[in-house]
């Protein structure tokens, strides 16, 4: 059996969703971050449970045919990239046998994918960042080492804007030069907690967001000053957030420079976006994938859409010029509220939205006898509820049009609706975050002999 500090020789067999390359000894599965699979490599044991382990990775003594050397200095330290070190062709052909592997495994569907949609840029794709701030002997600004809340003092992330990292660094000056307190988890105090920056990819308008555990910051003119001196930056934001959990954003925003919102343009539609508006991280992958969905919609014009989880609007709204009516359901309110703007600043009349819980609205429009054709599907990652599965098939739509961010939820729900009559028809998975481990993936499922 192994055990602790045990070193091996170990032949990396395949990836884990987690991106972690795993191989095994003795019949025990080994899991070790930063491995290839294909490669054969010296481990050091760091933990043994009573079905698998964990190791690190000494040394490569066979390199895997996939191997490359990563372009960032952080690989291998900041948790945010799990594939630096092979090629994007590897990265995609485990991205596709993951969603193909958890229809087949957690949904009982035997459904090969119809494309697989690979992005063409793989750096500087980001048009939002969040960095989490801490103090540890030294101001640490940056990303957490995987599985930890260990912060790795990143200077440039090469997914994000080069201007992000001009950003932080005036930040950066200013929280040492000023002595600003840095919130600590442990005690509850201390003042800045995250860095928060977004741009709009088409507009290039910056929105600065810092995350606060108060009302206020000192030197406040003295920050805006130096940021202003930057070029794009529309909106300085302070987001008050004295929740003691792991939850990045607060619901009271303070403009302390320019508007409260930025703007950009997804799919000829133009967007406002507010701190708190949901809005897809990568502006090229993102259209390419709307209009995926839009394919699978079959719109015509005499159509009634229902997009669930609309966030600010961009999906429906997107869709708005191809059918008859669009009805918008969100949870959060600034979004909902950016969701009905958007709307009017397109001149779109065949949209309306609504704040509240997906099941709770999809059961009121229910009750009010309205009749969807098409019912988008965008939800978080944990994927859409039992009740909400049910009520959105008892609400009889043609055709479902499911957007998801983790094909295991994805499986378990297309099996559930499976349950109820919808048959998977189509399925298309789009790499909108290319070097990490996620994928996105859009579904139709449509009534079997409706």
């Amino acid at each position: 059996m192994l055990k602790k500090n045990d070193e091996i020789e170990l032949y990396i067999e395949d990836f884990t969703s987690e991106g972690s390359g795993v191989g095994h000894f003795e019949g025990m599965a080994v899991f070790v971050s930063g491995a290839a699979a294909g490669d054969k490599a010296f481990v050091h044991i760091i933990k043994v449970k009573s079905t698998y382990a964990i190791g690190k990775c000494v040394k490569i003594l066979k390199p895997s045919k996939t191997r490359i050397a990563p372009d960032c200095e952080y690989s291998g330290s900041c948790g945010g990239c799990a594939f630096r070190h092979i090629s994007y062709e590897a990265e995609t052909a485990m991205k596709k046998k993951r969603v193909e592997d958890a229809f087949q495994r957690i949904g009982g569907i035997d459904k090969k994918l119809d494309g697989f949609i690979a992005a063409e840029n793989l750096t500087r794709y980001r048009n939002k960042a969040e960095y989490p701030v801490s103090f540890e002997k030294e101001l640490k600004i940056g990303f957490y080492a995987l599985h930890t809340h260990r912060i790795i003092n990143c200077r440039d992330c090469v997914l994000q804007p080069e201007i992000f990292a001009d950003i932080v660094a005036v930040i950066r000056k200013w929280t040492v030069e000023f002595g600003i307190s840095i919130y600590n988890s442990e005690t509850g105090n201390g003042l800045l907690r995250h860095i928060y920056i977004r741009q709009g990819a088409v507009s290039k308008e910056i929105m600065v967001c810092l995350v606060i555990n108060g009302e206020r910051i000192p030197k406040e003119a003295e920050l805006v000053k130096r940021l202003c001196e930057i070029p794009d930056i529309k909106s300085i934001v302070l987001n008050i957030n004295r929740s003691n959990n792991n939850v990045i954003l607060g619901e009271e925003c303070k403009t302390v420079y320019g508007a409260d919102y930025i703007y950009d343009e997804l799919c000829s539609v133009k967007i406002r976006l507010s701190p708190l508006s949901f809005y897809q991280v990568n502006h090229a992958q993102a259209e390419k994938l709307y209009r995926k969905a839009a394919d699978y919609a079959q719109l015509d014009g005499s159509q009634t859409v229902l997009d669930m989880y609309c966030g600010a609007g961009t999906i429906g709204l997107s869709m708005a010029d191809k059918a008859k009516n669009i009805i918008g359901v969100e949870i959060v309110k600034p979004a909902v509220r950016d969701a009905k703007i958007n709307a009017g600043l397109n001149g779109i009349k065949n949209a309306q939205f609504y704040c509240a819980d997906a099941s709770q609205a999809a059961q009121m429009l229910k009750e009010q006898g309205i009749k969807p054709d098409v019912i988008v599907l965008d939800p978080p990652r944990k994927g859409c509820s039992a009740e909400l599965v049910k009520t959105v098939s008892e609400m009889d739509p043609d055709r479902v049009v499911y957007v998801s961010c983790d094909p295991a939820t994805l499986a378990r729900d297309c099996k559930r609706f499976g349950e109820y009559g919808y048959t998977v028809e189509k399925l298309t998975a789009v790499d909108l975050f290319p070097r990490t481990v996620h994928v996105e993936t859009v579904v139709l499922l449509s009534r079997e002999n409706k």
